[in-house]
C-alpha cells in the first residue's frame, strides 16, 4: 500500500476562525490500491489527499457525538468540521483506511451491514473489535461503528412491500434492533448511529420510530448536503459521497470555503 506520510506530524499554526462554520458528513464505501474498480470506490492514494485536504483546511474532524453537542449548542465551532463515514464493512478499511486514519488521528464512524461481517471481502468480527479498541492519547477512542441494517435492503420499500404498520415495525426490530444488538457484542461502547441502505427511507417517519425504539440518536442519509447548525435533525442527516472521480475542493465547495 502506498501512502503519503510526509508532513502527517507538522506543526500548523492555528486556524483563522471562520463565521459561519459548517460541518459535512463525508461518506465513503470500498479504499482500494491502485485505480477504483466502480463509482463507489476510493483510491488510498485519493483517500489520503481528501484526510491532508482536511488538515491543511483547517476542517476539524468530530464524530455524531461532537456534532450533536454542536447543534444543541454545547460545543462551538470555529471552523469547518467534517464526520467520516465509511458503509457497508469492507475488508480494506482494515488493510487501508484505518492506519491513514490513525496516522493523521482522525476519527471515523463504519457502519456495518451485520450480516455479511466475515464472509466474501468483508471484515471479520475480530477486526471489527481491534478497531474497535484502538486508542489515541488520554484513552479516547476514534473509531466508532453503527448499524447499515442486518441485510442491507431498501427500508422504504419494505414498509411498501408490507403494508406499514405492525409488520414493519417488527421488519425493523430484526433490521435496526437485531443488527445493533449484534454490533453491539464486539465493539466497545454501544452502536447508535444508523445509516441507511441506498439512503431508501430519509425522514420516514415509521423508520425514524423504530430507529428511537431501539436506542439510536442519529441517522446519515444519502441526501447532499451540509448539516447546519441551527435546527439540524439527528435523525436526517445529509452527506457527501467521495466517489472514485470526487475531487477534494468538493468538500470545500459544500462547506463554502470557495
Amino acid at each position: 500500500m502506498a501512502v503519503l506520510l510526509t508532513g502527517a506530524c507538522t506543526r500548523l499554526p492555528d486556524p483563522e476562525p471562520v463565521d459561519n462554520p459548517r460541518v459535512v458528513i463525508l461518506m465513503y464505501h470500498r479504499i482500494t490500491e491502485g485505480e477504483a474498480g466502480n463509482l463507489y470506490e476510493r483510491s488510498v492514494e485519493e483517500f489520503e489527499k481528501d484526510l491532508i485536504y482536511l488538515r491543511e483546511n483547517n476542517i476539524r474532524v468530530i464524530d455524531f457525538n461532537e456534532l450533536e453537542a454542536v447543534v444543541s449548542g454545547a460545543l462551538k465551532l470555529t471552523t469547518h468540521a467534517a464526520v467520516i463515514t465509511f458503509d457497508d464493512g469492507d475488508h480494506s478499511w482494515y488493510t487501508h483506511a484505518a492506519p491513514l486514519l490513525k496516522n493523521y488521528r482522525m476519527k471515523a464512524t463504519f457502519f456495518l451491514w451485520a450480516s455479511k461481517i466475515g464472509m466474501d471481502s468483508f471484515l471479520d468480527w475480530d477486526e471489527v473489535k481491534r478497531m474497535s479498541s484502538y486508542t489515541l492519547d488520554g484513552g479516547v477512542r476514534p473509531f466508532s461503528f453503527g448499524s447499515h441494517t442486518m441485510s442491507h435492503h431498501y427500508l422504504f420499500n419494505m414498509k411498501g412491500a408490507l403494508g406499514g404498520g405492525e409488520a414493519f415495525q417488527e421488519y425493523l426490530d430484526e433490521e435496526l434492533g437485531g443488527s445493533k444488538v449484534l454490533i453491539d457484542r464486539h465493539i466497545y461502547g454501544t452502536v447508535e448511529a444508523l445509516a441507511l441502505p441506498f439512503g431508501d427511507g430519509a425522514g420516514d417517519e415509521e423508520i425514524i420510530a423504530g430507529a428511537r425504539r431501539h436506542g439510536y440518536k442519529y441517522i446519515r442519509t444519502s441526501e447532499r448536503n451540509v448539516t447546519g447548525m441551527a435546527g439540524a435533525d439527528m435523525f436526517r442527516l445529509p452527506s457527501l459521497p467521495l466517489l472514485d472521480d470526487t475531487e477534494q475542493k468538493t468538500i470545500g465547495t459544500y462547506l463554502g470555503i470557495y
